[in-house]
């Protein structure tokens, strides 16, 4: 369904990109940021996902700066891995090379962004950070609570689970106090409850918050 495409960052850094387009005229394009694990098969299925509702879909390579193609699955060994290549991805970077992705998928029209683990700390950040987006859905990003002070330029979306031992629960609820006028979502799930790949997914959980984000981009993108 999808095809790989080349996006530059504002410093000249050249990223791959997948791209999936919908069958008709788009409603506007969504811009999917990955989890610590790579653009693999599981973020591409997102991407056809959002493109199936209708939306041009670009999931970045966030980690191209470090390691080129890098593509791993949910062993610990894999989780090792991607941790490492992550910790020498800055904040940064990563807003540089989602910009790119947001300029990249405004052609299709208004742009909304999603980001599941660590690309949900950068969908966050991008809220703030990012220019060209109409809203923002980020999933259980790690480091969301250490930068809880930000203000979101545009409408947010957060999920998260209860049972996240990497995101405690209580962060969460003083996150929701901290930003009433955004929509914060807890569900009882692990963390990483939307990825069917991982041992940790919680269908109804990920039914609803994608339902939730659905009409949240219907809303706000088109």
């Amino acid at each position: 369904m999808g095809k790989m495409i080349q996006l530059t960052a504002a410093d000249g850094h050249k990223l791959d990109a997948y791209r999936a387009d919908p069958a008709g005229k788009p409603r506007g394009a969504i811009v999917v940021i990955q989890e610590i694990f790579g653009v693999n098969s599981h973020v591409k299925q997102v991407a056809d996902g959002y493109a199936a509702d209708g939306y041009v879909a670009i999931a970045p390579a966030m980690f191209d700066r470090v390691q080129k193609n890098f593509d791993v699955g949910y062993t610990p060994e894999d989780i090792a891995k991607g941790r490492e290549v992550r910790g020498k991805v800055t904040t940064d970077m990563a807003l540089k090379d989602a910009q790119a992705a947001v300029n990249e998928a405004a052609k299709a029209g208004k742009v909304g962004i999603v980001g599941y683990c660590w690309g949900g700390f950068v969908a966050w950040m991008a809220s703030a950070k990012v220019s060209g987006l109409v809203c923002a859905v980020p999933y259980y990003g790690g480091g969301i609570l250490d930068n809880a002070d930000i203000q979101p330029k545009v409408p947010v979306m957060g999920h998260f689970g209860d049972k996240d031992q990497h995101i405690p629960v209580e962060g969460v609820k003083k996150l929701a106090e901290k930003h009433p006028q955004q929509q914060i979502f807890i569900y009882a799930a692990d963390h990483g409850f939307n990825c069917d790949h991982r041992g940790s997914y919680n269908a109804p959980a990920a039914k609803q918050a994608r339902e939730r984000t659905l009409a949240f981009f219907r809303k706000h993108v088109g």
